[in-house]
């Protein structure tokens, strides 16, 4: 499992996709999320725009990530 880093108060979930490289661009993104195939915290999320918070966790195609808060 992977960590990610947040500045904010959260990311959307399509933004997060993007970043850290589990799709290539915005579209291919939700497409992603429509299909089913991004799970937000263990359940399948068709929420393109969910709000992910530290502690969340996301999984894709065997891989997973873990929200934090980015320490300063």
């Amino acid at each position: 499992m992977e960590n990610f880093n947040i500045t904010g108060e959260y990311i959307q979930l399509n933004q997060l996709l993007k970043v850290i490289g589990w799709a290539n661009d915005g579209a291919e993104a939700n497409q992603l999320i429509d299909d089913g195939m991004v799970k937000v915290n263990g359940e399948v999320e068709f929420r393109r725009r969910n709000k992910l918070f530290p502690g969340f966790n996301v999984t894709f195609s065997g891989k997973k990530v873990e929200i934090l808060t980015e320490v300063k």
